[in-house]
């Protein structure tokens, strides 16, 4: 199968991570043992994440996984939920599956797992699939979002958790329909996830890719997402409920730099939400980088999805380094608040941009309790990983088009993928940070202020309007 250049054999470091799952898959066609693409929430002391288990080379997985804490993140559960393909528990029709995201509904207390699924004939599917949970590990059989069609893409679930709002219980799926330049599409619950509404479009019929909606305490719904290029990120709202949605109006060009070593990355943004209803946005972006030389992590804000902060670097390393950072994975505590928020970033990175004798990846979190303003010191979690240990797909090595932090009881808990030496199979579980290991609090904190963009930065990836990233 086809892959990156090994590059030099690495020694994997100290892990400080401890796994809470692996893929139980050995169908063939796909690779094992492989878990990637992460997402998780919580809600108190319990977590939940989903994964891909059992990567496909072209598309999807296996099945879609699921690692459950009850105890704010110190023992897990994992498994893999029902109705999806031929391997999964409970046999599906589906090829594969893809694009795992979760959202609890405090309403009607549920967790919700949204997931892509995906026949490799191109027939028709529904544009997501729910699978729906009372505990976060018993799984019912999945219900359909939308009527089959051909294209669906990046599905995305969120829920509306405030007792106060108007729209208390209600639930959205966000998704795009790359046959059709990637117009995205809108569909809305309220019963917990078991119905869902026709589709409905922004009000400009807006494509995109990779959204990710977030509630406001008030009732608004706010979807960042890039453009169907990637060239800019863009944001819109519904203030009914998801009855309508506003125009999507970009706010921010994204620079983004390719990463060496036909490493699967892109600027798909990571959202979050404190408890006032601010908006922070994050993205691998190359402006502050002398010739877009290398990815800092960025982070944009909103109060009310129009207007947004220039973007911000995340101060991990100087701007002089050589590191590259990509895919972040941004949470928030949702106890906190403006310019008391407590902020968690997970992201992968290369010490070397440039990858001179084979690419090194790392795994990093850093952390920050005043909004963004100051952030910690990084804390390495993984690495070194070859990428010839990780899973392979017709878009290069991959870890996950994104990866996710949530906070339990006020602590970040991020949850990613990590490889180990590859001999016969692969060994690339769901690894979460050993407890204690990271904080969004610590006494050596670096500040981003007075640094500003290169002009005329411009992104070295190019415009993508290609195939589905699934």
């Amino acid at each position: 199968m086809p892959g990156p250049t090994p590059g030099r054999t690495f020694t994997p470091g100290p892990v400080n991570a401890v796994r809470v799952s692996s893929d139980p898959f050995s169908n063939a066609g796909n690779q094992h043992a492989t878990e990637v693409e992460p997402q998780i929430v919580s809600s108190g002391l319990t977590l939940v994440a989903a994964f891909q288990q059992g990567r496909n080379f072209n598309a999807g997985s296996s099945d879609i996984g699921f690692a459950t804490s009850s105890d704010g993140g110190m023992t897990w559960t994992a498994g893999s939920i029902p109705g999806t393909t031929p391997w999964s528990p409970s046999a599906g029709p589906y090829d594969s599956v893809s694009d795992p995201s979760v959202a609890y509904d405090a309403k009607h207390a549920v967790w919700l797992i949204a997931s892509l699924p995906i026949f490799f004939s191109n027939a028709s599917t529904p544009a997501a699939l729910i699978s729906r949970s009372l505990d976060g590990i018993n799984w019912n059989l999945p219900v359909p979002v939308a009527p089959a069609q051909p294209s669906n893409d990046k599905d995305w679930v969120t829920c509306d958790d405030t007792p106060s709002s108007t729209f208390y219980g209600h639930c959205y799926v966000e998704w795009d329909d790359p046959l059709n330049s990637g117009l995205i599409h809108m569909s809305t619950s309220a019963d917990g996830g078991q119905t869902w509404s026709a589709p409905a479009n922004t009000a400009n019929n807006a494509d995109g890719i990779g959204g990710q909606p977030l509630v406001q305490p008030n009732g608004t719904v706010i979807v960042p997402i890039n453009d169907n290029t990637q060239s800019n990120m863009l944001s819109f709202r519904s203030l009914d409920g998801g009855a309508t949605w506003s125009a999507a109006m970009p706010f921010a060009a994204i620079s983004d730099h390719l990463v060496a070593g036909g490493m699967r990355t892109s600027p798909l943004p990571s959202g979050a939400i404190d408890a006032a209803g601010n908006v922070y946005l994050a993205w691998q972006d190359c402006r502050f980088r002398t010739g877009c030389s290398a990815n800092d992590i960025v982070i944009s804000t909103t109060s009310n999805g129009v207007s947004w902060s220039a973007p911000a670097r995340v101060p991990i390393d100087a701007t002089t380094s050589g590191v590259d950072h990509f895919i972040p994975g941004l949470g928030i505590d949702p106890a906190t608040m403006g310019s008391g928020a407590h902020l968690g970033l997970m992201y992968y990175y290369y010490p070397n941009t440039a990858c001179p004798s084979g690419c090194q990846l790392f795994a990093g979190f850093v952390g920050s309790t005043d909004g963004g303003t100051t952030w910690t010191a990084p804390v390495t979690l993984a690495g070194p990983m070859s990428l010839g240990w990780l899973a392979q797909t017709s878009q290069g090595a991959m870890v996950g088009d994104y990866i996710a932090t949530a906070f339990s009881a006020s602590q970040p808990v991020s949850v990613f993928a990590i490889a180990n030496t590859k001999t016969a199979v692969f060994d690339e579980g769901m690894y979460v940070p050993k407890p204690g290991v990271i904080s969004a609090r610590a006494t050596t904190r670096h500040s981003s202020a007075g640094e500003r963009p290169i002009p005329g930065v411009r992104s070295d990836h190019g415009p993508r309007a290609g195939p589905p990233i699934r």
